[in-house]
């Protein structure tokens, strides 16, 4: 029977599968047909899990740790996650103000779900993570994307966000360290935004902080809310694992913030995908109140990745990057590209055009910028060996000189 998009539902209809998975996924295609690639999209660590989180969980599953879990994660975990908030944040939070979800992804859709009505309005700076916009369409809001140019360090600006702001604005989103750019804000950059949102109380804060601890600068990230306590009540923090553990695949990350917003998301999770996986519950408690050593240095062979890299791409004619304070990404401007012609006649024209033209004539995969709301870029992921990242920018300045 053929399938008609009758049958999906419009809100459905209005998201796009991401961009990022579709490059990979082109990538690996052209692999297995046998084409050379040297794969630059993937946003994950490239390390194994470090040995003592694997051993808490093939321990939780030899004491049969292996059933349903409370709803909001397991007391273990949450003990965890509150010892971690406070430790490392500054940020004192109770129990019933936590919930393990699985991934962070899974508590920023929920959050979402629990809190916008049609046509409400969520602010989300560009660029962004692909699935923002997609996520609040999908929840029937309506995204409101603020350009935040490389002048200004493609962090939003106060000005910005009070223009931004209507009565119909339910949510600020703030990623900091952002994927893509790396970008990470000050504790003044945070206290100025923060005067902003006081005189607009009807405003939720979410800051996603997956890419926490991977800054490149020695200094711990500074949080909003210790810049303004006074949002405490309307601000949902949203974290996890998967980043700074090498735990992708674990799929846990977690939500802190008022308990009705809590609460609604243990309700509305017990009626869709119940808790989160009961071992890998016990592997991020592991991750979380074990030895943190493995995070210091993950972030120096990240950042001697970044380093040469960017050396590297900005010796490339037509290419400049802007060195990222945090993340695993460089994300490239490419405008001096745009308008050049290829050695087949085809005329780039914009940041999609020389994404396609490096994946086809060099094999080299990256992620256009319109993916993430601003061009001319691309984004280049440096979760991967120093040699894969040098062959990569190799095969882009051979790409770069052939064009005309």
């Amino acid at each position: 029977m053929q399938a008609t998009t009758s049958r999906i539902a419009a809100r459905v209809r209005r998201i796009k599968p991401s961009p990022s998975t579709s490059a990979a996924d082109r990538a690996n295609e052209l692999r297995r047909q046998g084409k050379s690639i040297v794969n630059l999209v993937v946003g994950e660590p490239d390390f194994d899990t470090p040995a003592h989180i694997r051993q808490a969980a093939a321990a939780a599953i030899e004491r049969g740790a292996t059933r349903y879990t409370l709803m909001a994660g397991t007391v273990e975990l949450r003990e965890a996650i509150v010892a971690k908030l406070e430790r490392e944040n500054g940020l004192r939070y109770a129990m019933n103000e936590i919930i393990a979800t699985s991934g962070a992804k899974s508590a920023i859709y929920n959050a979402f779900a629990i809190t916008l009505e049609p046509g409400d309005e969520v602010i989300i700076p560009a660029p962004y993570w692909v699935s923002y916009p997609d996520m609040v369409l999908a929840c029937e809001g309506t995204p409101v994307t603020v350009a935040c140019p490389e002048s200004q360090g493609f962090k939003l600006a106060p000005a910005q966000l009070e223009a931004a702001i209507t009565p119909r604005t339910r949510w600020l989103l703030l990623n900091s360290p952002s994927n893509p750019t790396g970008a990470s804000y000050t504790a003044q950059e945070y206290r100025a935004l923060a005067e902003v949102l006081e005189r607009h109380p009807h405003v939720m804060v979410m800051t996603d902080e997956i890419y926490e601890h991977i800054r490149f600068d020695g200094e711990t990230t500074p949080h909003i809310l210790v810049q303004a306590p006074s949002l405490r009540d309307r601000t949902l923090i949203v974290n996890g694992v998967s980043k700074t553990y090498a735990m992708t695949g674990w799929r846990i990350g977690y939500a802190a913030g008022p308990v009705d917003l809590i609460k609604a998301l243990d309700t509305l999770l017990s009626q869709s995908t119940g808790n989160c996986c009961s071992v890998s519950q016990a592997a991020a408690a592991a991750a979380l109140n074990g030895d943190q050593s493995f995070v210091a240095e993950s972030v120096a062979v990240y950042r001697q990745r970044r380093d040469r890299t960017l050396a590297l791409v900005n010796e490339i004619p037509g290419l400049s990057c802007a060195t990222p304070p945090g993340a695993f990404y460089l994300y490239i401007n490419c405008g001096g590209l745009i308008g050049k012609t290829t050695p087949e006649g085809k005329r780039l024209d914009e940041d999609g055009d020389v994404v396609m033209y490096l994946l086809e004539s060099e094999g080299v995969a990256v992620v256009a910028g319109t993916a993430y709301g601003l061009s001319p870029y691309f984004r280049l992921s440096i979760a991967t060996s120093i040699e894969t990242l040098e062959e990569g920018c190799k095969r882009m300045a051979r790409a770069v000189a052939a064009l005309r």
